[in-house]
């Protein structure tokens, strides 16, 4: 046993896969506890746009939203612009006062209903913040703006109405107004909510395996190929490998019931090329940095698992995270697939960020490859391939 356990320890592959689960413990705790860090704090970057009509009451309820709502507030001359602001993910909710707001106000038994529209191709996150703070805006609207305007209101149309009485009016009209929530692109379950995150984890994890098994396999063949004819082989593998893995996730996908909203094809093809984009950024890290790459790959997989808006929207993470982000390839991965499943503004922006980011990942493995000197063959590996 004690020989047995000796001669395990020694193995280069027993170390590596200790430092490496180390390394998955230690990369994992760093980046997502400083990552998620002060998220409480950064709701204020959401946005909610605000379209309003109504140029009396209307125009006193966006004035006091905006000076005590923690988020930003961007006011928007039409609904049809703030809907595309929402369904592009500029803002994370439209909040919509008609024309006929003060009047119906005025109107005795007429209850006021004011019209919030949620994007629901987001982080579920989103929707849950967004609802809270619909719920909070009526409040407001209830208890402050709506009883002080309709006081000012009632005083202007009767002068001779004591303020009093106007005062009472307004507090009694109140409770007139309630929240109009609505969604588009819904999603219907929570399976389906989780799905864009289940299968960016699951390309990153599975591509990132993969490389490192096609190194192994590189270091395998030695010098029986050459390093250009190894790369070629290698490449040709991994596009291969992307599209049928891509149609197995997409097919498993419909047959399991999964909501898609732009088709199979286009989820088919999409997935294709992030597991490409995902397969060739993990074995260049292998090709520059050999076994070390490993460390670097499960360190990008957890910042961009962070960063991605897969789990947590974007826009609640730190400045730094905010903005590496752009460079990852997850962040196009999940806004692309969410537009995809639930539906959006398409994926074009997505496609060319992706083909970029695979390109230069390419390039660099090329020119890494074609720059490394080959190490001679043993002599008797040598004697056997010309036996």
């Amino acid at each position: 046993m004690k020989h047995a356990l000796g001669a395990f320890l020694k193995q280069g592959t027993t170390k590596v896969g200790i430092v490496t689960a180390i390394t998955f413990q230690l990369l994992f705790s760093i980046i997502w506890m400083t990552g998620y860090a002060g998220v409480s704090d950064n709701t204020g970057n959401l946005k909610i746009a605000i379209v309003n009509e109504d140029q009396a009451m209307g125009t006193k309820i966006v004035q006091n939203l905006q000076a005590n709502l923690p988020f930003h507030t961007e006011v928007v001359a039409s609904n049809d612009e703030a809907q595309k602001q929402l369904n592009d993910r500029s803002v994370q909710m439209v909040m919509h006062i008609t024309a006929d707001f003060t009047k119906q106000l005025q109107t005795a038994g007429q209850i006021v209903p004011i019209t919030y529209t949620i994007n629901e191709s987001n982080p579920s996150m989103t929707k849950s913040i967004m609802q809270a703070v619909a719920g909070n805006v009526t409040a407001t609207v209830n208890k402050e703006a709506v009883a002080a305007g309709t006081t000012a209101v009632l005083t202007q149309m009767n002068p001779n109405l004591p303020a009093e009485q106007a005062a009472k009016i307004g507090q009694g009209l109140a409770s007139k107004v309630t929240s109009d929530i609505q969604s588009i692109n819904k999603v219907k379950d929570m399976p389906n909510q989780m799905l864009p995150m289940m299968l960016v984890l699951a390309s990153l994890v599975g591509m990132m395996i993969m490389g490192m098994n096609f190194a192994v396999t590189g270091n395998v063949l030695g010098a029986s190929l050459s390093k250009l004819g190894k790369l070629s082989a290698r490449i040709v593998v991994t596009v291969v490998s992307a599209v049928g893995i891509g149609l197995i996730s997409a097919g498993m996908v419909v047959a399991l019931g999964g909501h898609v909203e732009k088709g199979f094809f286009a989820l088919w093809g999409f997935e294709s090329l992030f597991l490409l984009t995902f397969g060739l950024v993990a074995q260049m890290f292998l090709t520059l940095f050999g076994n070390a790459g490993m460390l670097f790959n499960i360190a990008m997989m957890s910042l961009q698992l962070v960063s991605s808006g897969a789990i947590v929207p974007r826009e609640l993470l730190s400045n730094f995270y905010h903005t590496v982000s752009n460079a990852f390839p997850a962040t196009y991965a999940i806004n692309g697939i969410m537009n995809i499943l639930f539906g959006g503004s398409g994926t074009g922006k997505e496609v060319g960020a992706l083909f970029l980011i695979a390109g230069v990942a390419l390039a660099i493995d090329v020119i890494v490859v074609s720059l490394k000197k080959v190490k001679a063959a043993p002599v008797g590996q040598h004697l056997k391939q010309t036996a």
